[in-house]
C-alpha cells in the first residue's frame, strides 16, 4: 500500500528556515517522482517542487526558486524540502505527492499527474 507523510511544519519568523519531510512507503524511488504542492486559505493549491527519479532531477515553480530545495535520501525513502528565507506568503497547508506513472515533465507542478496524497502539514510564517 502506497502511503506518504509529511511533517515538519510549524511556526518560523520571516527570514527563517524550516525543512518538511516526506516519508514514503509502498514504493522505492525507481522510476517515479515526488511532488510538493502547498494550499493557503482561499487560495488554489499550488505546486511548488519536484523530483524525478532515477536521475533525480528537480524542479521548481519561480514563486520558491532560490529559496526551496528538494532533496532525497533513498535509504530512508524520504524527501525532503528545505525552505529558506521564508516570507508570510509562503503560509499554507504543505502537501507531498506521489506521481507512479511516466513523469509529465514540464507539467510537473500539476496536480492532477500525481497519483497518491499525503496528509499536509501546516508551515506558518509570522511577519
Amino acid at each position: 500500500e502506497v502511503q506518504l507523510q509529511a511533517s515538519g511544519g510549524g511556526l518560523v519568523q520571516a527570514g527563517g528556515s524550516l525543512r518538511v519531510s516526506c516519508a514514503v512507503s509502498g514504493f522505492t524511488f525507481d522510476d517515479d517522482a515526488i511532488g510538493w504542492f502547498r494550499q493557503a486559505p482561499g487560495k488554489e493549491r499550488e505546486g511548488i517542487s519536484a523530483i524525478s527519479y532515477p536521475h533525480g532531477s528537480t524542479y521548481y515553480a519561480d514563486s520558491v526558486k532560490g529559496r526551496f530545495t528538494i532533496s532525497s535520501d533513498n535509504a530512508k525513502n524520504t524527501v525532503y524540502l528545505l525552505m529558506s528565507s521564508l516570507k508570510p506568503e509562503d503560509t499554507a497547508v504543505y502537501y507531498c505527492a506521489a506521481d507512479l506513472d511516466r513523469f509529465p515533465g514540464s507539467d510537473w507542478w500539476r496536480g492532477v499527474y500525481y497519483d497518491f496524497w499525503g496528509r499536509g502539514t501546516q508551515v506558518t510564517v509570522s511577519s
